[in-house]
């Protein structure tokens, strides 16, 4: 079965994949090379969809396993800089990509494999009767947003900018799963959300607002230099890619590269 991971610290992560590694799972054979264990660091929005894709990849290729650890772009690029053992990064944003390209963690250049855009998420029902981005500025409505140095916090800034809303949530969470469980658990109104995440949740509706459209996020795959497990890791990366893989990211709701 699929191993889903979620990073909550940087030596915890470290450790744990460092015992992993230790167990001696590899197989000896496979076609053209594709064996062991890999591991993939992932945004936390991609949970759901590369859950499947893992389960499809070890189906695909007896013997091997994908592990997974899920949590906000930016927690993961610190944590493969500072050694963290991976395979593969995929990112829900460039600049979180470009803190592991530049600091020469990557094998190659990264490839933009998807691309998801923001919503607004309310409980199911809409209480709140919560419209658009206006409404998010009326004192009875509790909002929660990511910390910008998150993907998901980044394209709220900009969105909230361009649209020239000014805002105050009452929390910044450190991935969208973090904004987004703080509407299924009441403790706030709305929460701006990738449209994947309300997609995937039973007790939130979302709320699509035009312009979210100014600020799209591109979602960058790549194998990592140090990578345990090259050759399993870029097979992974193609399954990602492959006619199968975009069916599963699309069926998420998210939307295919740009030219594609």
């Amino acid at each position: 079965m699929t191993r889903i991971r979620t990073a909550l610290a940087v030596l915890p992560t470290v450790a744990a994949f460092g015992l992993a590694g230790c167990g001696g799972d590899a197989d000896d054979g496979g076609p053209s090379g594709v064996t062991g264990t890999v591991t993939v660091f992932a945004a936390a929005s991609l949970t759901e969809s590369f859950a499947t894709l893992g389960r499809q990849f070890e189906a695909a290729h007896p013997g091997v396993r994908v592990t997974f650890n899920f949590a906000g772009s930016s927690a993961l690029a610190t944590q493969i800089t500072q050694g963290a053992p991976a395979d593969v990064f995929a990112s829900a944003a460039a600049r979180n990509m470009a803190t592991v390209t530049d600091a020469g963690a990557a094998d190659g250049s990264p490839t933009v494999f998807a691309r998801n855009q923001l919503v607004i998420a309310v409980p199911k029902g809409n209480p709140g009767r919560v419209t658009g981005l206006a409404d998010l500025t009326r004192p009875d409505v509790k909002v929660a947003l990511c910390a910008e140095q998150v993907p998901c916090g980044g394209a709220a800034t900009r969105v909230l900018a361009a649209a020239g809303v000014k805002l105050t949530p009452v929390t910044l969470e450190q991935d969208v799963k973090g904004a987004l469980s703080k509407v299924t658990l009441g403790e706030v109104d709305a929460a701006l959300v990738y449209r994947t995440d309300v997609r995937s949740a039973a007790k939130v509706d979302g709320v699509e607002f035009p312009e979210s459209a100014r600020a799209v996020n591109d979602y960058p795959v790549v194998v990592l230099k140090d990578a345990p497990n090259p050759t399993t890791a870029r097979a992974f990366v193609e399954h990602v890619r492959s006619d199968q893989g975009r069916a599963v990211l699309t069926d998420a709701g998210f939307q295919p590269p740009t030219g594609s």
